[in-house]
């Protein structure tokens, strides 16, 4: 009985329908990201519609994203199939030593399309004649290739989920000719919540709980609209998080006096720069001493990070160990003493660090479950489910083998 309510909540699964399947270039895909949901909160908190669509769908046990796993690199990742020391967003703060620049998600450089590499998907499919919309995804208000989404909204966090929604169904009722056949979505409440009171909080629970509802909503729409046919829904997250406290700080100052080295950037990972020039001597200063965090060159970074060709990866990186914090100001420090509960960014192949994918609809394949899979290969994907010709990037085929219903050949 419970299945057959939910089964009416979500509504029927397009292999029910004797219609033959859209091409490609008749189909509408949906990309969505609900910012830090972590790969077990389906399971945790059994979220109907996200569970019922994995159901149904293809599910991946596991997104791996890219080091670090910060929210901006792994969004621009996910758009382009690029690494993040190839599309340049190395990580939400950072510094460019070139044009001795600062970019950082609260300001004005999120717009500037000089920081941001590679082709997002929209503008793939705009360049290639498709409609291409975008809402809060993160750079979506920058020019990349000199090109930006047909229509789109930058971030902004007074959003409610049903909003996102329903702005998306409102560009989804327009007449065919002038309806997007690309829409991408962004949801932060997972992250905000789980930044603020850990990933085992009743906040996080209820967040999940409003994204779900979205997703319900979505799904109602699109059954309205008649569109359950032709719409595909590729859903995914960019990171997990995990829990961090003020007894597992790990305070750069007790290292190196704040004067001798610039702070790129700190948190789960740290990336400092001599103030002096002398990379050598700012690298013993950690070297020998590491508890509960690991520090390297730039050049010597673990080959599976991938995070050393990019000027503005800095020529110091320390990298905490699961659950500890890198923090530039010392305990005492009240802002330290408020500090969040919970982040992100550590070792991507820590299980708290792994994201959500969901491929759900008429294009893809049904009841699928597929093995833990790096979030570089999304692109692709999304580039054959509308027959797009991908631009140049690190990922490969295996999500378009193992997800399409029809792979292309």
């Amino acid at each position: 009985m419970a299945w057959l309510v939910l089964a009416e909540l979500i509504g029927p699964v397009s292999t029910g329908s004797s219609a033959p399947a859209a091409a490609p270039k008749d189909r509408i895909l949906i990309l969505v990201s609900l910012d830090a949901f972590r790969w077990d909160y389906l399971e945790k908190y059994h979220p109907p519609h996200l569970s019922q669509l994995a159901k149904e769908g293809v599910h991946a046990e596991r997104l791996v994203p890219m080091f670090p796993s910060m929210t901006f690199p792994n969004h621009q990742t996910i758009v382009t199939g690029l690494r993040p020391a190839h599309h340049g967003i190395i990580h939400n703060d950072m510094y460019d030593p070139v044009t001795k620049e600062r970019f950082s998600i609260s300001g004005p450089a999120t717009t500037n399309g000089a920081w941001w590499g590679g082709e997002p998907i929209w503008v793939t499919a705009v360049k290639q004649g498709r409609i291409a919309n975008a809402w809060l995804w993160p750079g979506v208000g920058a020019p990349m290739k000199n090109v930006r989404p047909t229509e789109w909204k930058t971030y902004d966090a007074k959003v409610e989920a049903n909003e996102c929604v329903d702005t998306a169904l409102g560009w989804l009722a327009r007449p065919a000719a002038k309806r997007p056949s690309l829409l991408v979505l962004y949801f932060h409440q997972a992250d905000t919540e789980g930044h603020r009171y850990g990933p085992d909080s009743p906040e996080v629970a209820g967040a999940v709980k409003e994204v779900d509802e979205a997703m319900g909503r979505l799904m109602d729409g699109l059954r309205r609209l008649k569109l359950n046919e032709v719409a595909n829904l590729v859903i995914v997250s960019d990171h997990g998080m995990v829990d961090i406290s003020t007894n597992r700080l790990i305070v750069l100052s007790d290292y190196v006096a704040p004067e001798k080295a610039q702070v790129d950037f700190s948190g789960a990972v740290a990336g400092l720069r001599p103030s002096d020039g002398d990379v050598d001597a700012l690298y013993a200063r950690f070297a020998g001493k590491e508890n509960h965090f690991r520090v390297y060159r730039r050049e010597n970074m673990p080959e599976n990070y991938h995070f050393r060709d990019n000027p503005r990866i800095p020529p110091v990186v320390l990298v905490a160990d699961e659950g500890w914090y890198l923090s530039k100001r010392p305990r005492s420090d009240p802002s330290s003493r408020a500090m969040n509960k919970a982040t992100h960014g550590f070792d991507p192949n820590c299980p708290t660090m792994g994201a959500t994918f969901i491929a759900w609809g008429p294009a893809f394949r049904h009841q699928a479950t597929i093995k833990p899979v790096e979030n570089v290969h999304i692109y692709n994907l999304l580039c054959a489910t509308l027959g797009l010709t991908p631009a140049s990037n690190d990922g490969d085929n295996r999500l378009v083998d193992e997800v399409l219903a029809e792979p292309a050949r």
